[in-house]
C-alpha cells in the first residue's frame, strides 16, 4: 500500500457496474478442509509448531514483534473500527496511519491515511505466534480481539475506508489463521459475517490500481485499493472449509484481462504498477493453479517472477518508489541516485516469500529457494525492530548515500507484515512430500515430522552464511527409508556431502536439490560444505561497472565515513579479493584508504552504499 501518488498507466477502465453490489450467499457449513483439485506432487509445508529456530537474528525479530503486539491495548486496537461505525471508542489513539479522520474526502498525508489497516495482519501474526510459542495469553488475546471485532462489523467501516478490499482481505486471513492456529471455534462464523457485510461495499471484480470505481470519491488516493490481491486468501478460505462461495469469489476477483492473461502469454506488463501489491497478487495466480489447476495462471506467475528478477537489486529487493519498471530501462540504476525509497521491505519481502514458497512447492526448483534466502538475509532480517510507539522500518535504502532509518509515519502497513514475516521463517525452512524431506533454508533449527506414524526429526547447526559448513543430525524412533534433499545454491560450486564421515557419491549440482537417500537411523550425521565465493553483480547490463559485492547469499555493504561523502572507484580485483577480518566484517582497499564492509543485518545506524563504481 503506497501513500505516494505515482504516475501510473491506467490499464482497465471501470464500468458502471463497479458500484454494483455482490449478493452474499448462505451461511458456511463445511468445516472439513477442502481438497485441492490441482495436479498432485505439490510439496507440503510444515506447521508453525513443527519447526524450532535457534538463530538469534530470527528469534529476536519474532520476540520483539510479539512483545509489541501483546502490549497494545484492546481499546487502542479497536478504536478506529469502533469510530468508523459510530460506536463508543475509549482508549488511546495509536495515531498516524492507524488513526481515523472522519474528513476522508481528501488525501490526508499520514494521519488517518489507512485506519485499522493492520488490524487483521496483527491478528494473523498473533495466531501464528501462538502456534510457535504455545503462549496462552497470546491465544486469549486473539480470541478476545476477534469477539470485540465482531461487534464492530458494519458496512460503515468499508464505505468510510480508503482501502475496503485491502482491509477485508486481511480480515479473511486473520479469521483463517485464528481458526487454524489459535483454534478459535467462532472464527469462520465471524468470517462469514464479515464477508456478507463487506461484499456489497466492494467492486464486483478486480479493479486496477489507480482506476476509479467509487463515483462519490474524487481524491486520487481513493483509487489505491487492492481488490486484485484478494483471491489468494479467498482460495485459502475455500481450502480451509469456509465454503464453496469463497472459491467462486476468488475466481471472480482474479485480475485476468489486464494482468494475468498477458503475463501468461509472456508479455512483460509490470511497468508502472504498484510494486508490493502486484507482486503480492501473484500468489493469487499460484492458488488458482493449486485449487483449480489453471495452467495459464501458473505460467503467469512463473513469467512474472522471471520479469521481476530482471529488475531486482542484488539484495533481492525490487520496486524503487514502490513502482515496477519497464524492461531494459535505466530506472533501477537511476534509483541509486534519485531515491532513498528503494524497496518496501516488510511488505515486499512478505509478498516475495509467499510467491517463491508457492513456486518452490509446485516446481521443486531450488533456485526459488536461492531467491528466498537472498531476500531474507539482505532485506527482511535486517529491518529495524518495530517499536511500541509505532515506529516501523519501511524502505531499504540502496542509494549511493544510504542509511537504515524508520519511516516518519507511525503504524504503516509494514508494521502489519513484519510480524507475519518474523513468524513465517519457519514455514519456508523445510518442506516435505509423503516420504521425503527438503531442506530449503540453512538456519540453526530443528524440524519435527510425524512421518508414517513415527517421529522423525532433523537438527541443523551452522554459522551459515558466514561459514561454509552445515551439520545435520537425524533423530528417529525407528529406521526410516527416505531421501533428505539439500538445496545447493546456483552461485556455489564444488559443494560436497558426507554421511557419517563418508563422502556421498551421488550428484551434488549447483542450482538443484541434492538428494541423499538411505535408511536413516537415530544419530546419523550429515555434513554439507558449500563454498561461499565472492562475486560482483552489476546493477544492470547497461552499467557493468556499477556493482554490488556478494559473498554467498550476502550482499556486503560498503560502510561510508559520512553518508554524503562520495566513495572512490574500486579495483575489481580488490573487491574480488575482499578480506574477512571477523565473522561479520570485511575490508577492501580503494586508493589510499581501506573500507569496511558488512551484511545488512550488521549495519546498525552507519551510512553505507550498496553499489560501488569499479575501474
Amino acid at each position: 500500500m503506497s501513500r505516494h501518488l505515482l504516475s501510473r498507466r491506467r490499464f482497465v477502465q471501470s464500468g458502471a457496474a463497479a458500484a454494483a453490489a455482490i449478493a452474499g450467499s448462505g451461511a458456511w457449513s463445511k468445516l472439513a478442509l477442502a481438497e485441492p483439485t490441482a495436479p498432485g506432487n505439490i510439496l507440503s509445508q510444515f506447521d508453525y509448531s513443527d519447526v524450532f529456530l535457534s538463530s538469534d537474528l530470527h528469534e529476536a525479530q519474532l520476540h520483539e514483534t510479539h512483545a509489541v503486539l501483546m502490549q497494545l491495548s484492546d481499546d487502542s486496537l479497536l478504536k478506529p473500527l469502533r469510530q468508523m461505525v459510530g460506536m463508543p471508542a475509549p482508549g488511546e489513539d495509536l495515531g498516524d496511519w492507524y488513526h481515523y479522520d472522519p474528513d476522508l474526502s481528501r488525501f490526508p498525508g499520514d494521519a488517518g491515511f489507512a485506519p485499522a489497516c493492520t488490524f487483521g495482519q496483527w491478528i494473523s501474526a498473533l495466531a501464528r505466534m501462538y502456534a510457535i510459542t504455545g503462549d496462552e495469553a497470546t491465544r486469549a488475546k486473539v480470541l478476545r480481539l476477534n469477539r470485540l471485532y465482531a461487534q464492530t462489523i458494519s458496512p460503515d467501516f468499508y464505505t468510510n475506508n480508503r482501502f475496503p478490499a485491502y482491509c477485508y482481505d486481511k480480515m479473511v486471513l486473520a479469521m483463517l489463521d485464528s481458526r487454524s492456529y489459535a483454534h478459535d471455534p467462532d472464527a469462520l462464523a465471524i468470517l462469514e459475517h464479515t464477508t456478507n457485510t463487506a461484499l456489497p461495499c466492494l467492486p464486483p471484480h478486480a479493479v486496477e490500481h489507480g482506476v476509479s470505481w467509487r463515483p462519490d470519491r474524487h481524491d486520487p488516493s481513493w483509487t489505491w485499493d487492492e481488490s486484485y490481491t484478494m483471491p489468494e486468501n479467498l482460495f485459502l478460505a475455500y481450502q480451509r472449509g469456509a465454503g464453496e462461495r469463497y472459491r467462486d469469489l476468488a475466481f471472480r476477483y482474479l485480475d485476468d484481462q489486464a494482468w494475468f492473461d498477458p503475463l501468461a502469454r509472456g508479455e512483460n506488463v509490470l511497468a508502472g504498477r504498484h510494486a508490493y501489491s502486484y507482486v503480492n497478487s501473484l500468489s493469487s495466480a499460484m492458488m488458482a493453479w493449486m485449487v483449480g489447476g489453471s495452467e495459464s495462471h501458473l505460467r503467469a506467475a512463473k513469467n512474472a517472477y522471471r520479469f521481476l528478477m530482471e529488475q531486482s537489486y542484488a539484495t533481492g529487493g525490487w520496486g524503487p518508489d514502490e513502482q515496477l519498471r519497464a524492461p531494459g530501462s535505466n530506472d533501477v540504476f537511476a534509483s541509486l541516485s534519485n531515491t532513498h525509497a528503494s524497496f518496501e521491505t516488510p511488505c515486499g519481502s512478505y509478498a516475495h516469500f509467499k510467491l517463491t514458497r508457492y513456486l518452490l512447492r509446485v516446481t521443486r526448483d531450488a533456485r526459488y529457494g536461492d531467491s528466498m534466502e537472498r531476500t531474507m538475509y539482505n532485506t527482511a532480517l535486517g529491518a529495524k525492530p518495530l517499536q511500541d510507539n509505532g515506529q516501523a522500518f519501511y524502505y531499504s535504502d540502496y542509494n549511493f548515500n544510504g542509511k537504515r532509518v524508520y519511516k516518519t509515519a507511525h503504524w504503516p502497513c509494514c508494521s502489519g507484515t513484519l510480524p507475519q514475516v518474523a513468524a513465517d521463517y519457519r514455514i519456508q525452512a523445510y518442506f516435505h512430500d509423503d516420504r521425503d524431506l527438503f531442506v530449503n533454508l540453512y538456519v540453526p533449527s530443528t524440524v519435527r515430522w510425524a512421518r508414517g506414524g513415527s517421529l522423525f526429526s532433523l537438527t541443523q547447526t551452522s554459522a551459515w552464511p558466514y561459514d561454509a559448513n552445515i551439520s545435520f543430525e537425524v533423530n528417529t524412533a525407528a529406521p526410516a527409508d527416505a531421501t533428505i534433499y539439500l538445496r545447493i545454491p546456483q552461485w556455489t560450486s564444488g559443494a560436497s556431502i558426507t554421511v557419517n564421515g563418508k563422502r556421498w557419491t551421488g550428484p551434488v549440482e549447483s542450482g538443484s536439490f541434492a538428494g541423499v537417500r538411505r535408511t536413516w537411523k537415530d544419530g546419523d550425521r550429515v555434513e554439507l560444505e558449500m563454498p561461499l565465493p565472492v562475486r560482483l553483480e552489476a546493477i544492470d547490463p547497461q552499467h557493468p561497472n556499477t556493482v554490488a559485492v556478494m559473498r554467498g547469499p550476502l550482499v556486503l555493504f560498503a560502510i561510508k565515513p559520512e553518508q554524503d561523502t562520495p566513495m572512490p572507484a574500486f579495483d575489481r580485483n580488490a573487491l574480488l579479493g575482499i578480506r574477512q577480518v571477523s565473522q561479520r566484517l570485511w575490508e577492501a582497499p580503494a586508493g589510499n584508504s581501506t573500507f569496511r564492509f558488512a551484511p545488512f543485518t550488521e549495519l546498525g545506524d552507519q551510512p553505507y552504499t550498496t553499489y560501488l563504481q569499479t575501474s
